[in-house]
């Protein structure tokens, strides 16, 4: 009896051991499932592409997903990330349940060579780093036969300092595209200018192109090599469908131009001219209020004088030498300067008006103007000329009361001088005191009334470069380049204060003393001077520009107005 409580207790205890040997082996096999089930993948649709041309980004975690994402900031070190989707899937095979989820990312390469799409992490699963070979824009493998590309084109080989040269940017285009995104022309030691903006076709090897071409006017400030960057344009290729969210028949393209440089010469030394003029025209022209035949005494005309140059912006037109002829009084008026853009660039005027008064009747002449200038197109120095100008004022001249010795004044003979003629006299100095003050009173209402146009006019203008560089701001946090960010603040910050004169970005950000240009120079300066070179952070440079832009910001005070006076 007791050989048989013994036999079924070892029974048992083999049979419980067996149960958790069994047990612990499905907790393996469950452990293992899921170990195996977890994984993060990597994969491109090409390795080979050329400068100007995107890849497609497929990276995909197999296994419980519960928010987050692996940190793609790493891709922004040789890619610029153009696009980013996410998709969660479930979905059963054969009886087997499988969960993933994938994110789509659209690269576009920022330089050329053997790059690499680094190894990502996510919830500790590590993917392949996957090597891509970026060539020139045009030579890889399917370039002959791509169906868009950039073209830059300048319009002559050297340039004088301040010419005006023309550079040409044009899109080519076999397919539809739409919501094309185009970057600034931006040149460093250059004032650069949009002028013109066409579209039209064009043949190349016997294929129609559809073509869209930008002008801009760039004048260079220095002498030396000047460098046209590299352009980027994205567009999206395909069929816009309105009834599709995601518009999944569609290809964003990210196209790129090739960099130009430029030999910018000094000005000649045999130059004479008191102002460096470098145009392709210039002339004078000369007009009148009323015909300067009917000029009397104390009447005022106006004479009005236009400078126009080919090729230079009004601001760099001289101011004409100041009238100063005896028995003519000259009231100038603020010059007027005016810009006209075309296809042939910009063509900059300079109006000067100047109200005369003749004090005495007489024969008069105005001097001649001899302006000298550059020919861009002879390469040689002229002279343009406006002739002397002769003219004739009638009238009598008002009485001017002439000093005479005590002992020379002749004896006062009673009778000789009426009462009729004490009374004409002063009837003429009153009528000429009246219309001297009335003269008076219309130059002033006229100077005050200009001066208003003109406060007018430059807060209109103000208010427009502002408005300008603040759009180029946001293109250019859009487009991801430290460097355009960089440039493109500094004219924001000077065209919101004018009073600004720094370049320098570290010394703005001193002087304004705002927290968000501080954080904003640290991060721009991090991506473009540090070695190597960190990666930009664009959300937390996007948030900045956001805040800087939306703050009602006090005006600008320079560091002496700041001080504290030393004596109360």
């Amino acid at each position: 009896m007791v050989h048989v409580n013994k036999k079924q207790s070892l029974n048992k205890g083999i049979s419980q051991a067996g149960f958790f040997h069994l047990l612990l082996m499905f907790l393996l096999l469950g452990i293992s499932n899921i170990t195996l089930g977890n994984e993060l993948s990597a994969s491109v649709d090409r390795n080979k592409i050329g400068i100007d041309e995107t890849l497609n980004l497929r990276v995909r975690y197999s296994g419980d997903e519960n928010g987050g994402q692996p940190d793609f900031e790493q891709l922004e070190q040789d890619f610029d990330i153009l696009s980013r989707q996410q998709s969660n899937q479930y979905r059963v095979i054969n009886g087997r349940a499988e969960s993933f989820v994938e994110w789509m990312l659209t690269l576009a390469p920022k330089r050329e060579g053997d790059l690499f799409i680094p190894s990502l992490h996510y919830k500790g699963q590590v993917s392949d780093a996957i090597p891509i070979t970026v060539s020139e824009a045009g030579s890889a493998p399917d370039g002959a036969n791509r169906k868009a590309f950039l073209e830059v084109e300048l319009d002559k080989d050297k340039a004088y300092v301040q010419e005006q040269l023309l550079v040409k940017v044009r899109l080519f285009t076999t397919i539809g595209l739409h919501d094309i995104a185009t970057e600034p022309l931006q040149v460093a030691g250059a004032h650069v200018e949009k002028v013109d903006e066409q579209r039209y076709e064009r043949k190349l090897d016997g294929v129609s192109h559809a073509v869209y071409e930008l002008t801009y006017a760039v004048f260079p400030d220095s002498s030396g090599q000047l460098s046209i960057p590299a352009l980027t344009y994205v567009a999206i290729a395909g069929r816009r469908d309105p009834f599709s969210l995601f518009n999944r028949n569609s290809q964003r393209l990210r196209l790129r131009s090739q960099a130009k440089t430029i030999e910018v010469l000094p000005k000649p030394d045999n130059y004479s001219g008191a102002h460096w003029l470098p145009a392709a025209s210039l002339g004078v022209v000369q007009s009148w209020s009323q015909d300067p035949d009917t000029f009397t005494v104390g009447e005022p005309i106006t004479r009005i004088l236009t400078i126009r140059a080919e090729g230079l912006r009004a601001a760099q037109l001289p101011p004409l030498p100041r009238l100063n002829v005896e028995g003519l009084k000259t009231y100038p008026d603020q010059p007027q300067q005016e810009d006209q853009i075309g296809p042939n660039g910009v063509t900059g005027s300079r109006i000067e008006t100047t109200a005369i008064v003749a004090t005495k009747p007489g024969d008069y002449q105005l001097p001649a103007i001899t302006i000298t200038w550059w020919d861009t197109k002879s390469k040689k120095q002229r002279a343009t000329q406006l002739p002397a100008f002769r003219f004739t004022v009638s009238g009598t001249a008002a009485p001017i009361p002439q000093d005479q010795e005590v002992n020379n004044l002749p004896t006062p003979i009673p009778g000789t001088v009426t009462q009729a003629e004490r009374d004409h006299f002063w009837r003429n100095l009153a009528i000429a005191a009246l219309a001297s003050h009335l003269l008076w009173v219309v130059y002033f209402y006229r100077l005050r009334r200009n001066i208003g146009n003109l406060k007018t006019h430059n807060q209109k203008n103000q208010e427009s470069t502002k408005s300008q560089q603040e759009s180029g701001l946001k293109r250019a946090v859009d487009n991801g380049d430290p460097s355009h960010i960089q440039h493109a603040l500094l004219n924001w910050l000077h065209a919101r204060w004018p009073r600004v004169e720094s370049n320098n970005l570290t010394e703005i950000a001193h002087q304004l003393d705002f927290e968000e240009l501080k954080e904003l120079q640290k991060l721009l300066n991090a991506a473009i001077y540090q070695k190597p070179s960190r990666p930009l952070n664009e959300q937390k440079i996007k948030m900045l520009i956001e805040r800087l832009l939306g703050r009602q910001l006090p005006e600008f005070r320079s560091e002496e107005e700041a001080l504290p006076r030393l004596f109360s």
